[in-house]
């Protein structure tokens, strides 16, 4: 079997009769000019370099399905996906209680199947908390580890090829959870939030988190008139001030590298208010912020690598030696652009929340609302648009060959991870045009944007 990776993770594992099964169902409903060629069946045995080389072909006939906005969002690739997943993991269909974390705490138990997708388990959460049907798409599932602090630190956004339940059990590790929080950037989007009373404790319960934990800068006297309002229960007046404080509604990543202003930088990382914001430590330890706004970001790409050395013999591929790293070129000028470089486990979240940010701000520009970049399936379930949907992270596939694995597993880390496209470039300054995001928001750049 070929091992299938998602954002950095082992998915799932298919042979290649069921990769062509997909390829002749998807060229069924799509037809043949729409879906890329298929490696070719061989009659006799293959060589180890073929092997290698069929690897490579379903590689990139994987990405390209995955990139296209129609193949790669098509419910018959998504499922695909899902029961590989089920299957790999090996967890039979069957009704269970799935505990999903809100801000405060809280948990919220929901009956659901092993089998139910992102969106079905997003439903249930929000029929157990009364959450209005109009008001769900303003809250994602996100997949976290909690750190030592009992903060959270964010692994990714559950996305629509996945089950939630089959996607955090199959850690095995109880510090990994699923959190529900708001999935949009613009603070202007809290007052229809607010217009509901669960809308309204859910938001709250977050703000009040995000504070409790630093990611909201108070000094005192912020802090004082936010405990009063707390006392009072004014849980409006209270999100109204917190969204005129430093922070508000940022994600706030783990210490992590940058490259700038000069490599070995250590830096915290936030992302929100269509910007991504560096605290940087300077080696001589004095601090420096700034931010990079993503409308000036031309484009950007995640990639990961290994060292070259195996290292001791059984260590883990994909523990401690698995470098991730997000990259984005910066109008720093009128005339000039440059790579910035962040490396952190957590670059693949950082690009979903860059994404993301670029959809709401072309949606906005396009005169468009929040409420309509979601749209119901046939089946009563929430869907995403294809704005939305454009958020992905093809697969990654390893050798089959059990005797070239470690090969195989190197060169499948050395290829890019990113949401868009793969590169075996390890430079940001020769990257292919298929190899990145392209920024939408940056070709609409103005004058006064400088």
């Amino acid at each position: 079997a070929y091992n299938i990776h998602v954002n950095g993770v082992l998915h799932c594992r298919v042979r290649y009769s069921q990769l062509l099964g997909l390829h002749e169902q998807l060229r069924k409903e799509y037809g043949t000019n729409v879906v890329p060629a298929f490696p070719p069946k061989k009659i006799f045995t293959l060589t180890p370099a073929e092997v290698e080389q069929r690897r490579e072909q379903l590689e990139k006939y994987m990405q390209a399905v995955r990139q296209d906005p129609t193949l790669g969002g098509s419910e018959t690739f998504n499922s695909f996906l899902r029961k590989a997943q089920q299957e790999t993991q090996q967890i039979p269909t069957e009704e269970v209680v799935l505990e999903v974390l809100l801000s405060n705490g809280q948990k919220v138990k929901v009956n659901i199947l092993t089998s139910d997708q992102t969106e079905d388990v997003l439903e249930a959460v929000a029929s157990k908390l009364d959450l209005p049907d109009d008001l769900v798409g303003y809250f994602s599932l996100f997949l976290v580890r909690e750190t030592k602090d009992g903060a959270f630190s964010f692994v990714r956004k559950l996305q629509e090829f996945e089950l939630p339940y089959v996607s955090v059990t199959s850690l095995h590790n109880p510090e990994f959870q699923i959190i529900l929080r708001k999935s949009y950037w613009d603070s202007a989007y809290d007052d229809d939030v607010m217009e509901h009373r669960v809308g309204l404790n859910l938001l709250y319960a977050q703000t009040v988190s995000d504070i409790e934990h630093g990611w909201i800068l108070v000094n005192k006297e912020q802090h004082r008139q936010l405990k009063s309002l707390q006392e009072k229960v004014s849980k409006k007046e209270f999100i109204r001030l917190a969204q005129t404080l430093k922070y508000y509604g940022y994600l706030k990543f783990e210490p992590c590298v940058t490259d700038f202003p000069e490599k070995g930088c250590h830096v915290v990382v936030s992302a929100g208010n269509n910007e991504l914001n560096f605290q940087v430590r300077l080696p001589n330890e004095q601090i420096k912020e700034g931010s990079f706004k993503v409308t000036r970001m031309r484009c950007w790409r995640v990639t990961s690598s290994v060292p070259m050395s195996n290292g001791p013999s059984g260590s883990s591929p994909g523990k401690s030696e698995v470098k991730l790293e997000l990259a984005f070129e910066y109008l720093m000028s009128k005339d000039r652009l440059q790579w910035v470089t962040i490396t952190s486990p957590q670059a693949i979240m950082l690009s979903i929340c860059l994404q993301s940010m670029v959809d709401e701000l072309m949606v906005k520009k396009s005169g468009g609302s929040i409420r309509k970049m979601f749209r119901r399936r046939v089946n009563g379930a929430l869907r995403r648009s294809d704005s939305q949907q454009a958020v992905k992270s093809p697969p990654l596939l390893d050798s089959p060959d059990a005797s070239r694995e470690p090969m195989a597993k190197l060169s499948s880390k050395l290829t890019s991870v990113s949401l868009r496209g793969i590169s075996h470039s390890s430079s940001a300054n020769d990257v292919d045009a298929n190899d990145f995001h392209g920024n939408y928001a940056f070709e609409g750049i103005g004058d006064e944007d400088l």
